[in-house]
């Protein structure tokens, strides 16, 4: 199963290839060796091919007018295979539902996230996907610290059963300004997402932060698992925490909601009006019980 874009591709290369050969055959795409390799293409060649694709693209971009459409040169050096490693772990990271379209995009490769089932592209080992998932997860995190410490200080309010725990983790988890990650930074970040109970992580999709607690969480997440399952989020858990931003983003996706509501049929009118009233109920609820962060420390 895949989306697209993706079966396209697919197509393209099963039209280049003779019937039953790999569709990366090296014997096929490998055409500056001009010797007779056996299996797939491998990591040099690969990465000549993207090379070009990139002047293709740019030129294609500059025929047809449309100069914002350029790949840009990268100031770090030519895009190779690991760089798109490192692209693919910051949408699955700081997307609610990543995991699900993870799943969907690889799922002919059996990659199961939640469980780290290892498989090739997906393996444990120091380069498989994990490692640099748990980077980017932790550098999401931070972020979200960061950004929770910079609302409580400019007044907003907190609310939630982990109010005391998200403001505790915002006061004291390090900030990540603008640097090289190194390879040996995942050993880092896999001891900083096990700190079960202060790792905090955005959901914008429910107006959220988790401060993810195993213990806690409702989204039924795995006996090992750091990270929240993000899709999953329910309703009443332990690990809620709101601010006056989240309560205000409520208001405003409620007032859309109704206007959806308005245009559509009956029934589904008035489903959609119900859940604008539980986003304005649940930010009353916020409005009614928040407390600013000197109140809670």
């Amino acid at each position: 199963m895949a989306i697209t874009p993706v079966v396209h591709a697919i197509r393209v290369l099963e039209r280049m290839v003779p019937p039953g050969g790999l569709l990366l055959d090296a014997a096929h795409h490998d055409f500056s060796g001009q010797r007779g390799f056996h299996g797939a293409v491998k990591r040099n060649a690969l990465a000549r091919r993207i090379e070009d694709f990139t002047t293709w693209a740019n030129h294609e971009a500059l025929t047809h007018d449309l100069p914002g459409q350029t790949i840009a040169q990268d100031p770090h050096g030519k895009v190779g295979l690991a760089r798109f490693r490192r692209t693919l772990a910051w949408h699955i990271a700081r997307r609610p539902g990543g995991l699900i379209a993870l799943a969907i995009q690889y799922g002919h490769m059996r990659t199961v996230l939640d469980a780290r089932t290892s498989t090739g592209y997906g393996s444990r080992d120091r380069r498989g996907i994990h490692g640099v998932l748990d980077v980017e997860t932790a550098l999401a995190a931070a972020d979200t610290a960061a950004r929770l410490r910079d609302r409580l200080a400019a007044g907003e309010k907190i609310s939630g059963p982990a109010s005391r725990r998200a403001v505790t983790a915002a006061a004291t988890t390090p900030q990540f300004e603008g640097r090289i990650v190194p390879a040996t930074f995942a050993k880092k970040a896999a001891a900083f997402l096990a700190r079960d109970g202060i790792v905090l992580f955005d959901n914008p999709d429910t107006f959220l932060i988790c401060a993810f607690k195993h213990d806690n969480a409702l989204c039924d997440p795995d006996p090992d698992a750091t990270a929240p399952r993000q899709y999953a989020c329910k309703t009443g858990c332990g690990n809620t925490v709101r601010t006056d931003a989240h309560a205000l983003q409520m208001r405003q996706r409620a007032d859309e909601i109704d206007q959806l509501a308005a245009h559509a049929p009956d029934p589904i009118g008035k489903r959609l009006r119900a859940n604008a009233a539980r986003l304005r109920e649940t930010a009353y609820i916020h409005d009614a019980t928040a407390q600013t962060a000197e109140a809670l420390t």
